[in-house]
């Protein structure tokens, strides 16, 4: 990646999304996160 965050940091955002989890968990969890925003 060009930034220098490091990757945990660049992760931080999924930290709360299950292993293994399928697209619509996935835009679930980003939608609730974008309206808490």
């Amino acid at each position: 990646m060009s930034n220098d965050r490091p990757q945990q940091d660049a992760d931080e955002h999924l930290d709360d999304v299950s292993d293994g989890c399928g697209c619509t968990e996935m835009w679930e969890h980003m939608s609730d996160h974008r309206d808490e925003e």
